[in-house]
């Protein structure tokens, strides 16, 4: 009896040793000397931590504790011995309460581990502790290793992760849970439910039908036709053509046909349309009119000087109406008459407020006139009525005019070059105070010198501008626009001492212009309209300057160039 006595109190002892070691790591979590994981957590990947239930304080015995020490007290002599029995039968121990459970866990992802616990009952000396209700249970919780919630729950199949650590199985389970969720949104319904909603509808058809540019349409804004788009002009050599290229070829200069008319440089040459006679008249910088009849023998003979202005003489028209009038205009604001039988300049009209520019006949009598204005403004004058004033005076919408041209076939048109634009006016709608022009081309880069309609259909219009350029525009349809055709490279840049560049046409062949050249030896040239260089003049020692004004005459091959120093250049066949 004495010996299994003494067993049962060694046993007791052992139980309350345990107690107190449980007590001892739940309060000293830090301390990692004392361990009482059980080897089956690497199945769960679960970390068993021991709870010590607290006592309940309705029996509470302030002896207790003491006797708990005292049976503490009394078996620590046995501790060292029984250390590893006591470790050996702990592992037993939580093996028997955790297989249970691992067994009783089922794969609902959902059901959280239920708590395994043993309730361990120290059964202590029945003679000294009769009263047993409170007593020690020692509780065995699975939990987590990131948070120490009990309550945690398991993935179904969990087995086939049994070698991942805990992170990885929470990761895992928060995934599942996810999907889960946004698997209850519905979201892929709802999101083809949107997309029925956003489809686009058919747009009803319209009865009025669709609306159409009126440039596809070919029409200006007031409804007017626009002109068919031209074709490229080409160069057609027919015997029209090569015959009219021959008779160039065999114009030719001589010291005859080489003489001074006026002094200083000349602004403006024209050639009498007389079949017979080669007469040609100049005008000067001076203000000088020079006439120069090339049948008489002797040169001196021949030439006739005039001083009918005091400025520069920018324009020479002989009148179509009656061959022995010639027209000058001046800056210095005159326009006037002169008469070969009485050898006269008779006055026209006059503005000494005014600088002209340039003129042209309205009819073809010569009757009317027309003048630009270097401040922009035009007159329109008869020469039938007394006075030397205007009829009406308009503002155009240029700053600056440098000619006016009049359209040879509808001749209530008419051309103004200003210093970048190209307007084209109607008589029948002038403005006194402001005239706003039928077509504008701003296609100029730099002051304009020039523009004039092709002199028989009026189908061309050519430009000079200061940008090395001779534009050729298509004037066959006045509308709201004109297209250009050709832009020839030309220098165009005569410097401050000559006078600048105006290209003309060829009154037997209208699609040919003629300009003066830069280029070395001097020459003047004549271009086709589309570009191409149809012949140049070469005088070799008798032309050694620069002929910035040229004339053709309207019938014969006759040329006549002038200087910057009053000299006319003749090329004649």
């Amino acid at each position: 009896m004495s010996g299994s006595r003494a067993g049962s109190e060694e046993k007791v002892g052992s139980r309350q040793r345990l107690q107190m070691k449980v007590n001892e790591y739940k309060e000293n979590q830090n301390i990692t000397c004392v361990s009482l994981r059980p080897v089956q957590t690497t199945v769960l990947g679960k970390t068993p931590k021991v709870y010590l239930v607290p006592f309940s304080l309705s029996n509470y015995k302030p002896d207790q504790i003491k006797h708990s020490k005292s049976l503490l007290d009394k078996n620590s002599n046995n501790e060292v011995a029984c250390k590893k029995c006591k470790e050996t039968e702990i592992r037993k121990t939580c093996r028997r309460i955790l297989t249970p459970r691992m067994e009783g866990t089922s794969s609902k992802a959902e059901s959280t581990l239920q708590k395994s616990s043993l309730d361990v009952y120290t059964e202590s000396n029945k003679r000294q502790h009769k009263s047993t209700s409170d007593t020690v249970i020692l509780s065995v919780d699975t939990e987590s290793s990131q948070d120490l919630d009990s309550d945690e729950d398991t993935t179904p199949g969990l087995d086939e992760f049994s070698g991942l650590s805990s992170y990885e199985r929470k990761r895992l389970k928060n995934i599942s849970e996810n999907a889960n969720f946004f698997a209850s949104l519905q979201l892929s319904e709802s999101a083809a439910r949107l997309r029925e909603m956003i489809k686009k509808r058919q747009p009803p058809e319209s009865k009025s039908g669709c609306r159409r540019s009126m440039r596809l349409l070919k029409v200006d804004p007031s409804g007017v036709s626009l002109p068919a788009t031209p074709t490229q002009p080409t160069l057609i050599a027919d015997e029209n053509f090569l015959s009219y290229k021959a008779n160039l070829s065999g114009m030719v200069i001589n010291e005859d046909t080489v003489h001074k008319v006026t002094k200083g440089a000349i602004f403006s040459v024209a050639l009498h349309p007389s079949e017979i006679r080669t007469l040609v008249a100049a005008g000067a910088k001076s203000g000088q009119v020079g006439l120069w009849d090339l049948t008489h023998q002797s040169k001196e003979d021949g030439v006739y000087v005039f001083q009918p202005h005091s400025q520069p003489v920018s324009c020479l028209y002989f009148s179509p109406a009656n061959p022995a009038h010639i027209l000058s205009l001046s800056y210095d604001g005159t326009l006037r008459c002169g008469d070969f039988s009485r050898a006269i300049f008779e006055e026209v009209y006059r503005d000494e407020r005014s600088s002209f520019s340039s003129f042209d006949f309205l009819g073809e009598d010569a009757s009317t006139l027309i003048v630009g204005h270097w401040n922009g403004n035009i007159s329109l004058v008869d020469r039938r009525t007394s006075g030397t004033s205007y009829e009406k005076l308009i503002n155009s919408s240029l700053s600056k005019i440098r000619t006016v041209h009049v359209h040879p076939v509808h001749r209530q048109y008419f051309i103004t070059a200003g210093l970048r634009d190209i307007h084209i006016y109607d008589t029948r709608h002038l403005n006194p105070r402001r005239s706003q022009p039928l077509i504008s081309l701003t296609e100029h880069t730099k002051s304009i010198a020039s523009a004039y309609f092709s002199p028989l259909t009026g189908n061309r219009v050519v430009t000079t501008c200061a940008d090395c350029k001779l534009r050729i525009f298509d004037s066959s349809c006045i509308s709201s626009e004109i297209p250009l055709l050709t832009t020839i490279r030309h220098n165009t840049i005569t410097g401050r001492w000559l006078t600048r560049f105006q290209a003309v046409w060829d009154p037997k062949q209208e699609d040919c212009v003629i300009v003066g050249s830069m280029a070395h030896p001097r020459r003047v040239e004549i271009f086709h309209e589309t570009g191409k260089q149809v012949h140049s003049f070469f005088g070799g020692e008798c032309l050694v300057s620069v002929c910035s004004i040229n004339t053709m005459h309207p019938t014969r091959y006759i040329l006549a160039g002038g200087n910057s120093s009053g000299k006319i250049h003749v090329f004649m066949n």
